[in-house]
Parts: structure tokens; C-alpha cells; sequence
């Protein structure tokens, strides 16, 4: 199977050079990697050159969005300008971050999973980050979610589910709209990637109401995202967080905010997430 892979890159030149050599170090390499450096203004350009003189498959493209990282809209953008240099010729295709270290049978493996059932649409590991000098399984890590800074997507799921949506929460829309389509999400746990840089740490201040009104904007409704809100809230070990998302849903309800899916996607996803809820409890 054919695998594509692009890479978001905002200023990672203390991580770019590990992520790159553990993609190059794969027991099965990918047929391309596309590098898109997103304003940065540090060495991650002069890092990524270095790569690109040693190996054919890999490209850089150059992007200019905002400097403020802000969490699902700078990211997406800056991951469609490297798809769209891509032809369609793969099976799969990967949006990876830049600040990731891959075990050298990760590719291999993602490729076998989706060989072995045809109805997965999506597939990842999971993320490790360092903590005293020991790698631990980073908190908001689960078997029914792949992290999105390292998803890979079935061609036909990515088609089905029309790409990733630029917007806070773009990485849960993926899944659920690909469970809309009958696809099966599917997580590896013997793959452990090294997450050199958790997620959120630097994230601009003036995302904090993002999360509330991406669970507005996925049509959830008041009682699902305040159980959410709880939940990730417990997760990020931050019950403050509780008041800003619901200050950040109300906020987008407000504003009259338009919705990332349909009404008939929104109400699949909000009849998913109460059988599941349910199911925990039981």
C-alpha cells in the first residue's frame, strides 16, 4: 500500500530532525513525505534541506499563516498545503506532527492492520510522552481515540468523511463522521511513539474558549459537552477548564456560530456518544 505522509512544522527545530529520521529509519518507507514549514522562524527549514539532499522522497513546502498558535485551524490549513501538491496515487494518508519519534515498524504495521480488515478507515498508536526520565502513556491518550498528531486514513475513508475540517476539534470530527460512513476506527497499542512536546503547551491564551465551541459547532447540545467538558477537564487534570469550554459553548450558541456537520451527522454523533456514555456505566 502506497503511504503518504504530511508534516505541519511551526519553529520545531529541536524535535523536526528526530521525527524526520525516525520516518527514514521505517522497515517500510513511505512513498512520500511532505514537510510544510508554517512561518517559522527559526532553523526547521535548513534542518528539513538537509533531509531533502539525502532523500528523493522527501519535499518541503512553504506556508504563512498566523504566528498565534491557536489549536485545529493553523494546523489543518497548513496540512492542505502539502496535500495539495500530492497526486492521488496512495492507499493511505498520514498527518503527522513534526515533534514525534516512530518505532521503526510503525508504517509497517499501520499497513498491516489495514490489510488485514478492509473496513478500518483510520488506524494510529500511541502517544508516550517523558515524565522523570521514564516514557508514559500521555493522559489524553485512549484505545477509542488516535491522537491527532499521528493519524493515518484508508483513502476511501479520507474521500468519505470529505478531509479534515479546519477548526478546533477536527480530530474527533474525523472519527465520528467516519463511524457515520461504517468505518472502523482502530488503535494499536504495541505502537508507542515518543511525543517529544504534550500537546497543548503552546498553545495561545486565546484558546482556551476553543474546545466549548468546537463541542457546540459538532452539534453535541448542552448535556453532552458538559459531560465532556468534565471529563477532558479531569483528563488535563484542570477543572477550571470546565467553566471556560461551557463559556466557549455558549458563546459560539450566542454568536449563531455555523456547524462543522449536518443535522443528520450531528444527530448520529450525539446518539453515538450517549450509547457509549451509557455503555461505560453499565
Amino acid at each position: 500500500m502506497k503511504t503518504y505522509i504530511v508534516i505541519p512544522a511551526h519553529n520545531e527545530e529541536q524535535f523536526i530532525a528526530k521525527t524526520i529520521k525516525s520516518l527514514v529509519s521505517q522497515s517500510v518507507l513511505p512513498q512520500k513525505i511532505v514537510i510544510v514549514n508554517d512561518n517559522s522562524t527559526d532553523a526547521t527549514v535548513e534542518i528539513v534541506n538537509k533531509f531533502i539532499s539525502q532523500y528523493d522522497f522527501i519535499s518541503l513546502v512553504d506556508t504563512s499563516s498566523s504566528e498565534e498558535h491557536m489549536p485545529g485551524s493553523k494546523v489543518i490549513n497548513a496540512f492542505y498545503q502539502g496535500y495539495k501538491t500530492l497526486d492521488t496515487d496512495y492507499d493511505i494518508i498520514c498527518k503527522f506532527d513534526a515533534d514525534l519519534i516512530f518505532p521503526s515498524n510503525y508504517l509497517e504495521q499501520i499497513i498491516k492492520l489495514f490489510k488485514e480488515d478492509s473496513n478500518i478507515g483510520m488506524a494510529g498508536g500511541f502517544c508516550y510522552i517523558q515524565k522523570n526520565q521514564e516514557w508514559k502513556l500521555e493522559n489524553l491518550t485512549n484505545k477509542d481515540h488516535i491522537r491527532g498528531a499521528l493519524k493515518a486514513y484508508q483513502k476511501a475513508c479520507f474521500e468519505d468523511i470529505n478531509g479534515l475540517r479546519p477548526a478546533m476539534g477536527w480530530d474527533t470530527i474525523d472519527e465520528l463522521l467516519a463511524q457515520f460512513h461504517n468505518w472502523k476506527i482502530k488503535t494499536d497499542t504495541s505502537l508507542h511513539v515518543k511525543h517529544l512536546k504534550p500537546t497543548g503547551n503552546t498553545y495561545d491564551l486565546k484558546s482556551k474558549y476553543k474546545q466549548g465551541e468546537a463541542f457546540y459547532r459538532m452539534r453535541y447540545g448542552f448535556w453532552i459537552t458538559l459531560i465532556a467538558s468534565i471529563k477532558l477537564a479531569i483528563l488535563k487534570r484542570q477543572p477550571k477548564l470546565v467553566k471556560d469550554y461551557l463559556a466557549g459553548y455558549f458563546k459560539a450558541k450566542n454568536k449563531k456560530q455555523s456547524f462543522l456537520v449536518s443535522s443528520i451527522e450531528g444527530k448520529f454523533i450525539r446518539n453515538l456518544r450517549w450509547k457509549k456514555m451509557k455503555k461505560k456505566l453499565i
